[in-house]
């Protein structure tokens, strides 16, 4: 069989796509700085404004209400970052946050607490999806912010942000969800949820790396992480990326214009993809909700498979997965997103995801679906003798 290459990790970067390519080159000569009032300047700002407009039509949300900066992770500590000082300020005792969220919120929780600042950490269920129940008791009056990513980049499983969110604001606190795996792949309108704050990443959907922003709802508590410019109101600044902030606006557009086709392809190479593996190779556990779930993220379990040999086996097949989050990459540790969800060390271990993306095709997945049995198999074998 001819080894091809299939790329089914684009939940941990997408490619570019051509169209963002195209626009970064045409952005290469507007080299003006977007803050200054000559004809140079306000070409670059104009790219800036039309990017803009792009995000908050993807988003659901006002223009004034996006904040560009260099990505989720700069945004989940902004947020995080606000709740320390409003608890530091007596507005507040605690944060309340979930066991499935992304390293950037996980290791900014770490810190936190080293500083003194109460954080309560949400259980999910044995499907990855937070306990609304659970999320009830421990949101109180005392809480300054509730933290909830929309879908989870492991398992694929969507969380219940809306309920979230109303619970949050019953006891006066804000609400912040990590919605960079869902950008994309699912119809978000931020308004209409009513959420306080928003984190995402161009280059999860096919925009440049090293740029993002924070949606901040208007009137929302907002307090600059750098000081220097006035650019982005002076929460931000710096002069700005203009080739990069161009590049994620045509991303948007891009998502935008074919959202509903983008989400049924993806579900439907996805099913062809669990459907597959489950015929054709036995003692399989499929990982996270199936009902609610990211189109396009697979995460499945084997058996006397370790998950790393996996991954090195269908390299070599030319077929790039994932064990888990990239950002955790280098840990021996099993995936801390599947141990939540009450999973053994074993099954953890043996876990790979498949994330595919606008660039995969049904040949891939028939592709992998060649390829896939005969590792299993081979790994299975050497762990028994």
């Amino acid at each position: 069989m001819k080894t091809r290459s299939v790329y089914m990790d684009n939940n941990a970067t997408t490619a570019m796509a051509p169209e963002v390519i195209k626009a970064l080159h045409e952005a290469e000569n507007i080299y003006g700085n977007a803050s200054s009032m000559h004809s140079f300047g306000r070409q670059a700002a104009a790219l800036i404004k039309s990017s803009r407009i792009s995000v908050a039509q993807l988003l659901g949300c006002n223009e004034s209400e996006v904040l560009f900066n260099s990505g989720a992770t700069e945004s989940n500590n902004a947020v995080f970052n606000i709740a320390r000082r409003l608890i530091e300020s007596g507005k507040g005792k605690k944060i309340v946050t979930t066991s499935i969220e992304h390293p950037a919120i996980i290791e900014t929780v770490k810190y936190l607490r080293s500083e003194g600042i109460a954080v309560d950490v949400c259980p999910v269920d044995s499907e990855g999806r937070v306990k609304i129940s659970e999320l009830e008791k421990l949101v109180t009056d005392d809480t300054v912010l509730v933290s909830v990513m929309m879908g989870n980049n492991e398992s694929g499983a969507i969380q219940d942000i809306d309920s979230a969110c109303r619970i949050a604001h019953r006891h006066h606190a804000l609400f912040h969800t990590d919605a960079t795996q869902a950008v994309g792949k699912m119809t978000i309108d931020f308004n209409r949820g009513g959420f306080d704050y928003m984190s995402l990443s161009a280059h999860k959907f096919y925009g440049p790396k090293g740029v993002g922003a924070l949606i901040v709802r208007t009137g929302a508590p907002l307090d600059a992480l750098l000081h220097g410019g006035h650019q982005e109101n002076g929460i931000r600044p710096g002069t700005y990326n203009t080739q990069a902030i161009y590049g994620m606006g045509v991303a948007a557009s891009l998502a935008a214009a074919d959202l509903d086709d983008e989400i049924r392809r993806l579900w439907e190479m996805r099913e062809a993809l669990r459907k597959g593996i489950l015929e054709r190779i036995d003692d399989v556990v499929v990982n996270g909700s199936q009902e609610h779930c990211l189109p396009g993220t697979l995460d499945v379990s084997f058996p006397r498979a370790e998950g790393e040999s996996i991954l090195l086996m269908l390299d070599m097949k030319g077929v790039a997965v994932s064990t888990g989050s990239a950002c955790a990459t280098g840990s021996l540790e099993p995936s801390y997103v599947l141990m939540a969800t009450g999973m053994n060390v074993e099954l953890a271990h043996g876990s790979i995801r498949f994330s595919l993306g606008r660039y995969n095709s049904m040949d891939d997945v028939k592709y992998v679906l060649d390829v896939l049995p005969p590792i299993i198999k081979t790994l299975r074998e050497m762990s028994t003798r």
